[in-house]
């Protein structure tokens, strides 16, 4: 439940300091969100969030959650080195990667993480170039579509992740022969919906699946990590998940299908767009305004700042603070200065006159904002500023500089 925007003079405030654009945050929220969540799932001892660090790789944002009891979900060398450097080990957290190199699973041993391995191959890699722990994880993929009611939520039979149920099996018996004496499940089906039976139909997937292989192998299952998926409401009027119902509807199946087992198997999730996405906003000020064959205003901002809508056609709410008791009565297409015709944060958006110097915000950019960025055209990525309960603000990762982007080059001579 996202916090209301900031005032205009907020903005300003902000914008004399640090200049635009960036990504704000708000940490009253999210605070409060990590709450809400936790409480949702309570009835579990061990339940624990492992916030999915590509979301927002950003140590101000990851410390504010481990306050907050939450781990980290990490899938690369660099994750793993700043959920350390944030503090977190051992099994705070989560490594659920790909196509993994040796490296990287020599860091997740050197940190104690719970290792996810994605394919049944992986063990003897594993095994060869770290070694296997005691607690394994297996990613799952079922195949097919993955459906709730009759909507297709999400095609696991299209994607590269996770393990076929025969694969599982094998996976099982290779690591009881290399010593592994507990085991965990993942499985990841979906992404972005605000269905709230979404969690509870994937628990029953891999609840049911943990018993099978317990049954089975004779082996216990400690975890069962429904990962992430849980989506957000981009636009006005979407319902949100409604997570307290979730978790009981969730409490309700493991009472069906592990309890009676006698396992003690403790659910955990790896949400990032739940987590922040709502709680963030990059502010921007209008630079331009073009009038040809349609309507243009041009932003500082441009798809470095926010890659989502350039690549997926992603809608992001975009408001005018000093404007909002103005009528819709404007159509324009809200772009940025990229050289590619695909850089527009809206198409034929209705907005309020929109006049040069404007504060412009994007809506929902806490999550997969800043951290999709990149540096086409020589562009430079923005500062992040974190905005507290009480009005004040500070900068949490300064904006790229061009001795940050020179900095990896050579040749010059």
């Amino acid at each position: 439940m996202p916090r209301q925007t900031p005032s205009e003079a907020k903005l300003r405030e902000i914008a004399s300091v640090i200049p635009t654009p960036f990504h704000l945050y708000d940490a009253a929220g999210i605070r409060a969100n990590a709450r809400r969540l936790r409480e949702a799932f309570a009835w579990n001892s061990g339940f624990r969030e492992y916030f999915a660090v590509k979301a927002t790789p950003t140590p101000a944002i990851i410390n504010l959650l481990k306050r907050e009891g939450c781990g980290a979900d990490c899938a690369s060398f660099a994750e793993l080195k700043l959920a350390e450097a944030c503090g977190l080990t051992g099994e705070f957290i989560m490594f659920s990667s790909n196509m993994t190199p040796a490296s990287e699973y020599k860091l997740a041993r050197e940190l104690g993480a719970i290792i996810n391995l994605d394919d049944v191959t992986h063990v003897e890699f594993l095994r060869d170039c770290a070694g296997v722990p005691e607690d394994v994880c297996l990613r799952y993929n079922p195949g097919g579509n993955f459906t709730l009611g009759n909507a297709v939520m999400g095609t696991p039979g299209e994607a590269k992740f996770g393990m076929t149920r025969t694969q599982l099996d094998e996976a099982v018996e290779a690591l009881k022969v290399c010593g592994v004496k507990r085991f965990a499940l993942h499985a990841f089906l979906a992404s972005n919906t605000t269905e709230d039976t979404y969690y509870p139909t994937t628990a029953r997937t891999l609840f049911k699946t943990a018993r099978e292989l317990s049954d089975d192998h004779g082996v216990e299952f400690f975890m069962v990590n429904l990962s992430g998926g849980i989506g957000i409401p981009y636009r006005p009027g979407v319902r949100e998940a409604d997570i307290r119902w979730i978790g009981e509807a969730v409490h309700n199946v493991y009472n069906e299908i592990i309890a009676p087992t006698g396992m003690q198997v403790r659910i955990a999730t790896e949400l990032g767009r739940f987590m922040t996405g709502p709680y963030g906003w990059l502010v921007t000020t209008a630079i331009h305004k073009k009038e040809i064959h349609k309507n243009y205003i041009g932003l500082d901002a441009c798809a470095v700042d926010l890659m989502r809508p350039a690549i997926y056609g992603a809608y992001h709410h975009i408001t005018i603070p000093s404007k909002d008791d103005l009528p819709l009565d404007h159509m324009y297409d809200v772009v940025g200065s990229l050289c590619e015709n695909n850089d527009k944060f809206a198409i034929d958006r209705m907005l309020p006159r929109v006049d040069v110097g404007d504060i412009v915000v994007l809506h929902d950019t806490g999550a997969h904002g800043r951290s999709m960025g990149y540096n086409y055209n020589g562009k430079l990525r923005s500062a992040e500023v974190l905005l507290e309960e009480d009005g004040s603000f500070r900068m949490i990762r300064r904006a790229e500089t061009l001795e940050d982007y020179f900095a990896t080059t050579a040749g010059f001579e």
